[in-house]
Parts: structure tokens; C-alpha cells; sequence
């Protein structure tokens, strides 16, 4: 299977919302997704390759702009032109990112997210999680959490697979500094490879108030994805780290401007 990367940049084409999505988009976002999800889930059973994972995202990121949302994505060829594995380091909104990112860069090389363990147990979604190599995390004793990352992220990264981290681990509107911690950092430094900056906007998926994972769809506000130019690591990573958070700081105050 040779899944088609989306341009660069990617801006969604303008297309004809059905009633039912304009009118109850939250529904009509979570009918799609639960379809998807679905039938990902079923395609398992015989085995679920990389791509078919980036084939699905991109059928998700479909449906959602059925569902009325709109997607703007910059810069992936930073990743694409890479000839070796990377860390991936990115800001942290809501659920919408795990969904899309398969999408955009698996579609080029093969990746893992660093995510929290529970997402590992969800009913039908944990099939595919759980056939993707994450690397899970419980977040809970941090020192157990580092030492996962950076031997289980190693191992990928010795494999070729690029690792997705978000050190700024729960999911805020805005960048926290004092959250954004400097794992992404130290795996890339450990494994001798790149980290590539990438600040986003998903907050069109919102955050729940009793399940966090299910909020409100928001096809009004914007979803974006900007990727930096790859960040090599040298001495102790202060510096790659500030530069990091720079780049993602000031993308985030930019789109809210626009």
C-alpha cells in the first residue's frame, strides 16, 4: 500500500457541508471517527501496518472535514527530507493531534507516540493503539517514566521509527513553559538524531468536562500543524530546548492574531 502524502503546505479544499454536519457537527465528527475507528480496529486482526495506520488518519482527517473542520498544514517536509529517525516535539491540545499526525508523517517514515498508558485500554481504539508500538507511559512516578521513554525510544530510533514526544504532558491552550519538560530533548541527544519543533493548534476538538477525551467540536477554529527546520543537539540541550519552545510560543501567538 503506497498511501499519497498531502501537499506542502495542505490547506483544506473547500467542500459542501451536508445539514446534519452543519447543524450537529460534534455528532457528525464522532459518527465519522467511531466508523473509522471501527473498521481500523477490525483490519487488525490480520496484521496492521504502518501504512494502513496513515491511511486511516487520513481517512479520519476526511471525514472531519466533512464534519466542517478545516486543517492548514506547513512545513512537513522538514520531517519528509530527513534522511535519518527523529524526535518529534510538540505542544500538547487535545486529542485531535494523535488522530491527524499518522496522516502527515507516516505517510514518509514510520513513527510512535509516547502517550499515556490508559489510552492503550480504550474499548476497540486500544487495537490499534496497541498495534502501532507505542511507547506508554503512566505518569505517575516520573522517574519510571523516563527511563521508558528513553530505552523503549531508543530502540525505535535505532529501528528507524521517529518518535512523537509531548513534554508538556497535559492539554493546554497555551504553551506552558514550566510544564514543558526537556525528555524529547534528552532522547534525541541519547540517540544521536534530530529533534524537529512542531507547534499546533487542535483546540477545534475540545476537551470534555466529564470524559476529557470527548468535547465539543469547534469547526470554526482552525486546526494547524507547523513543523521547524530540524534541531540538532549540542552540549546539554538548554539551548535546542529554548529554541524549541521559541518557535512554538510564537506560532501560537501568531494564529491567534489571525
Amino acid at each position: 500500500m503506497n498511501i499519497v502524502p498531502f501537499d506542502d503546505p495542505y490547506h483544506s479544499p473547500e467542500i459542501r457541508i451536508g445539514a446534519i454536519s452543519r447543524l450537529f457537527p460534534t455528532l457528525a465528527f464522532y459518527a465519522r471517527a467511531f466508523s473509522i475507528v471501527c473498521q481500523a480496529a477490525w483490519r487488525t486482526r490480520g496484521g496492521y501496518s504502518m501504512q494502513q495506520w496513515a491511511a486511516d488518519s487520513k481517512s479520519f482527517m476526511r471525514g472531519a472535514e466533512a464534519s466542517g473542520v478545516r486543517f492548514h498544514i506547513e512545513n512537513a517536509s522538514a520531517f519528509a527530507k530527513l534522511e535519518s529517525p527523529c524526535v518529534v516535539v510538540a505542544n500538547h491540545m487535545s486529542t485531535m493531534e494523535t488522530f491527524c499526525m499518522p496522516g502527515i508523517l507516516a505517510t514518509h517514515k514510520p513513527i510512535a507516540f509516547v502517550l499515556k498508558r490508559s489510552l492503550t485500554t480504550y474499548p476497540i481504539f486500544n487495537r490499534v493503539v496497541n498495534a502501532i508500538e507505542p511507547i506508554a507511559v503512566d505518569r505517575v512516578n516520573a522517574r519510571e517514566d523516563f527511563k521508558t521513554v528513553m530505552e523503549e525510544g531508543q530502540e525505535r530510533l535505532s529501528r528507524g521509527i521517529s518518535v512523537i514526544v509531548f513534554p508538556q504532558t497535559t492539554r493546554t491552550p497555551n504553551l506552558d513553559r514550566t510544564a514543558f519538560n526537556s525528555i524529547g530533548i534528552k532522547l534525541a541527544k541519547k540517540a544521536g538524531v534530530p529533534v524537529i519543533p512542531l507547534a499546533l493548534r487542535t483546540d477545534a476538538w475540545g476537551v470534555g468536562s466529564l470524559l476529557k477525551d470527548y468535547g465539543y467540536i469547534r469547526p470554526e477554529l482552525p486546526v494547524r500543524f507547523c513543523f521547524g527546520e530540524p534541531v540538532a543537539i549540542r552540549g546539554a540541550g538548554k539551548n535546542e530546548q529554548e529554541e524549541i519552545m521559541e518557535f512554538i510560543h510564537w506560532k501560537l501567538k501568531a494564529w491567534r492574531t489571525e
